[in-house]
C-alpha cells in the first residue's frame, strides 16, 4: 500500500483525506442560501482530525466561522494561522478573558457576571468584547433560560465594552426532527428570539442547527448552522445516512513489527484470553493500543484488515499494542504476513471496509468517541 509520507519513528499512523474532507464541507456549503453562514466545528482536535490542516481545508472551502470547546483550541488555531471568527461553544472561566481579548477569540456567554467582567477588560484595553449568547432551551446543559432572556440582556447590554454578535441553542434530538421534544425546544427558541427582537436588541447571527438538523430541517437554518461531525464523513443519526451521503475523511493504519508461529495452546497477551488452537496460526504485533484510541474493550472482537480480507484480533489490546492471528485451515489459505507489512484498523483495503461506525457499536458507544480516540496520539498524516 503506497503512502506518500509515513511517521519515521513509529509504524502506525492516522490518514486525513483532504479531498473527502473538501466535498464534505462544500456539501454542507451548498445546503445554505447566499446570505447563510457555515459555521464548521474543529473542537477536541477537529474531532481527532487535526484542528488546525482541517481548518485550513474549510476555509478553502467556504467555512465561515469556526467552533471550538475551550479556549486553548482558539488559541491553538490562531497560532495556526487562522484569521477567521473563532467560537467558544461554551462560557469559559473569568480568567480567560485576557486570553480571549489578546486572540480575538469570541465566548458563549450565560452569565452576567461574565459578561459584565469581559466588557470591563475590554474597556480597559480600548477594545470590544464580541459574544455569543446561549440559550437554554431544554436540553439543561448550558444557557440563559429561554424566558429569562430579556433580563439578561437588560442586565448587560448596557455595557459599552461588549457585543452580542450572535444568539444560539443546542438541540438534543435533532435526529428526530419531527418529535415532540425538537419541536419545543425549537418554538422556545424562536419565541426568545422574537421577544428580544421586539424589544429592541440585536441578536446578531442566529444559528441552532447543529450536524444532523442541518440535513434533515432546512427551515432551522436560520442565518448559520453548526456542521461537526459530519464534515468528517459520519453520519450523526441512521436519519441522515440515506439521504445525505458523506465520505468517511480517517483511516488508520499500522505496519507489522513482528511475527510468530506459536505452539498450540501457547497464550497470547496479558491474561491469555485467547490460545493458538490446532491449526496453524501466525501471531503478527501491530504497534497500536488503547493508548492510541483502540479500547481494551475490543479485545478478542474485532477484526482487522489485510490484503482485502479480515482477520481477527487475538488476546488483551495493550496499551501500545496488539495481536491479531492469520490462521490456515483445510477451508480456508491466508496469505502469511511479513515485518512490515500493512494492515488497516479503520478504513478500506481492496474491496473490504471497516468503518467508525463498525467500531463504535462493537464498543456500544459513538463514532465520535472512536474518532477522537484515534487522534490523541497518532500521527497524522494528510493525503
Amino acid at each position: 500500500m503506497a503512502m506518500r509520507r509515513e511517521p519515521e519513528t513509529r509504524w502506525a499512523w492516522v490518514e486525513i483525506d483532504r479531498g473527502a474532507l473538501r466535498r464534505n464541507t462544500r456539501a454542507f456549503k451548498n445546503l445554505l442560501g447566499p446570505r447563510q453562514r457555515l459555521c464548521c466545528v474543529v473542537k477536541a482536535d477537529a474531532y481527532g482530525h487535526g484542528a488546525v490542516e482541517c481548518a485550513k481545508i474549510m476555509h478553502a472551502t467556504g467555512c465561515d466561522l469556526f467552533a471550538v470547546a475551550t479556549v486553548n483550541e482558539g488559541v491553538e488555531l490562531r497560532e495556526g494561522g487562522i484569521t477567521e471568527p473563532i467560537l467558544v461553544l461554551s462560557e469559559p472561566p473569568v480568567t480567560a478573558i485576557d486570553t480571549l481579548l489578546e486572540h480575538r477569540i469570541m465566548p458563549s456567554v450565560y452569565t452576567s457576571e461574565f459578561a459584565l467582567a469581559y466588557g470591563e477588560r475590554a474597556v480597559s484595553l480600548g477594545t470590544v468584547g464580541k459574544y455569543h449568547m446561549a440559550i437554554e432551551t431544554g436540553m439543561n446543559r448550558i444557557g440563559v433560560h429561554y424566558a429569562d432572556v430579556l433580563d439578561f440582556r437588560r442586565e448587560v447590554d448596557f455595557h459599552r465594552g461588549i457585543q452580542c454578535d450572535g444568539v444560539f441553542t443546542h438541540f438534543a434530538t435533532a435526529d428526530e426532527s419531527n418529535g415532540w421534544d425538537y419541536q419545543l425546544q425549537r418554538t422556545r427558541f424562536d419565541e426568545a428570539v422574537a421577544a428580544m427582537r421586539d424589544a429592541g436588541y440585536d441578536c446578531g447571527i442566529v444559528h441552532c442547527d447543529n450536524t444532523a438538523a442541518s440535513i434533515l430541517d432546512a427551515s432551522s437554518h436560520y442565518d448559520m448552522i453548526r456542521a461537526g461531525i459530519g464534515l468528517y464523513g459520519l453520519q450523526p443519526c441512521e436519519a441522515t445516512r440515506p439521504v445525505f451521503p458523506l465520505e468517511p475523511v480517517m483511516s488508520v493504519r499500522a505496519r507489522v513489527t513482528r511475527t510468530m508461529h506459536p505452539a498450540m495452546g501457547e497464550g497470547v497477551g496479558y491474561g491469555f484470553t485467547y490460545r493458538v488452537p490446532r491449526a496453524r496460526v501466525q501471531i503478527c504485533t501491530l504497534p497500536v493500543g488503547y493508548a492510541d484510541g483502540l479500547a481494551r474493550v475490543l479485545s478478542n472482537r474485532m477484526d482487522v484488515l489485510f490484503r482485502g480480507a479480515r482477520i481477527r484480533q487475538v488476546g488483551n489490546i495493550c496499551m501500545d499494542q496488539f495481536m491479531v492471528a492469520i490462521q490456515q485451515t483445510s477451508m480456508k489459505q491466508m496469505p502469511e504476513a511479513e515485518i512490515g507489512d500493512v494492515m488497516t484498523i479503520i478504513g478500506r483495503d481492496g474491496d473490504a471496509e471497516i468503518t467508525m461506525d463498525e467500531m463504535a457499536n462493537l464498543r456500544g458507544t459513538i463514532s465520535y468517541e472512536v474518532a477522537c480516540g484515534f487522534g490523541m496520539r497518532l500521527e497524522k498524516i494528510y493525503c
